[in-house]
């Protein structure tokens, strides 16, 4: 078998970076007053809600890019459906809380429709599928560098969301060397 650009070893050293990072984002000390607390709070809940729906936004993006590989591709749909379908729990997982008792909040823009993913999706089988480990990777890439403006919680999200998203690029990565033209 030839080695692809994504090794298991690199991925669980990824996944380790990613898993250590989200523990020391949340090891940070809180000497602020309270009147800087209650702003501090204010302000990282704004950045976590727009992080939740960049990272919803992004990820309905990358289940329209599957949706148009497996329907141009339909001997890769049965290979991508299990990852598609990791993707769309991750979007649910990572959509910004709803406020309960406020009717005039609306869906949340997770819930929006999607736009449409740039590009056509490539003829032959194997580069689409080589194109989607590379979004995967990307994705992965995002999520970690999220992880900085992230707090505790998200943060953990997050690194477990990229985990998974490298572990998609390695599982598409064979599954392109699978694909027959």
């Amino acid at each position: 078998m030839r080695r692809t650009g994504t090794t298991r070893r690199g991925a669980l050293t990824a996944t380790g970076a990613l898993a250590l990072g989200a523990v020391l984002t949340g090891c940070g000390g809180d000497d602020e007053g309270a009147g800087g607390k209650r702003a501090a709070r204010a302000a990282t809940a704004k950045a976590e809600k727009a992080l939740r729906e960049k990272a919803v936004r992004d990820g309905a993006l990358l289940l329209a890019r599957y949706d148009l590989v497996a329907e141009a591709h339909p001997a890769t749909a049965a290979g991508l459906e299990p990852l598609r379908a990791a993707v769309a729990e991750h979007g649910q997982a990572l959509a910004p809380p709803r406020a309960k008792d406020d009717p005039k909040k609306g869906a949340p823009k997770g819930e929006e429709a999607p736009p449409a993913p740039a590009g056509p999706v490539s003829a032959d089988p194997k580069a689409a599928v080589r194109e989607l480990a590379a979004a995967e990777r990307r994705r992965a890439d995002g999520y970690g560098e999220a992880l900085l403006a992230a707090g505790p919680e998200l943060a953990r999200l997050l690194a477990s969301v990229a985990a998974a998203a490298a572990a998609h690029a390695y599982l598409l990565t064979e599954l392109a060397e699978e694909t027959a033209v």
